[in-house]
């Protein structure tokens, strides 16, 4: 049980080693540090899924991160870093794309899908409106009334005429 608890603070001790050999980078003021870790937050990792350079343990992001200090040191400002990166490992390493025609269509494509499918329902439902919408609806009552009427009137005069030529045959056989 003695060793247990042994390995385990010895495992802890050195997870605490390995967190502060992170903090060790000295800067020159604190303007550096937080331009440092601004850039470290924005810029992002080729190798990794969308996961900042600060955060990722990959070995290109830990490069960048070397770089990024270095090109601090020598006085370049943020947007010197900046392109740098981008010209070293392309648009994916920023997280802040400029605008231009490829990331325009990015945000184009789809306002312009939702307003076609607005287009179209729009269109859609007049064309069904004016399908299925009757004229009047007094209008289809007067037309079915008057439909029974002249049905039950033909009934009538059918059997009416069917009961005359019945009486017309009896006196022919009688």
């Amino acid at each position: 049980m003695n060793k247990f608890v042994i390995t385990i603070g010895l495992l802890l001790l050195s997870n605490i080693a390995q967190a502060t050999t992170e903090d060790q980078i000295s800067f020159k003021s604190e303007q550096q540090k937080q331009l440092y870790l601004e850039l470290t937050a924005e810029l992002r990792c080729p190798k990794c899924q969308n996961q900042n350079i600060a955060d990722s343990n990959a070995v290109v992001a830990k490069d960048m991160r070397v770089k990024t200090k270095q090109l601090l040191d020598e006085g370049q400002n943020k947007q010197q870093v900046i392109d740098y990166m981008i010209n070293r490992y392309g648009q994916f390493a920023h997280y802040q794309p400029p605008f231009n025609v490829a990331t325009s269509m990015l945000w184009l494509l789809p306002i312009g899908f939702i307003l076609f499918a607005g287009f179209v329902q729009v269109k859609r439902s007049k064309s069904k409106q004016q399908v299925d919408e009757p004229t009047n609806l007094s209008d289809l009552d007067d037309e079915l009334a008057q439909l029974l009427v002249s049905d039950s009137n033909n009934k009538i005069d059918t059997s009416a005429s069917n009961n005359a030529k019945t009486e017309a045959n009896v006196k022919d056989i009688k």
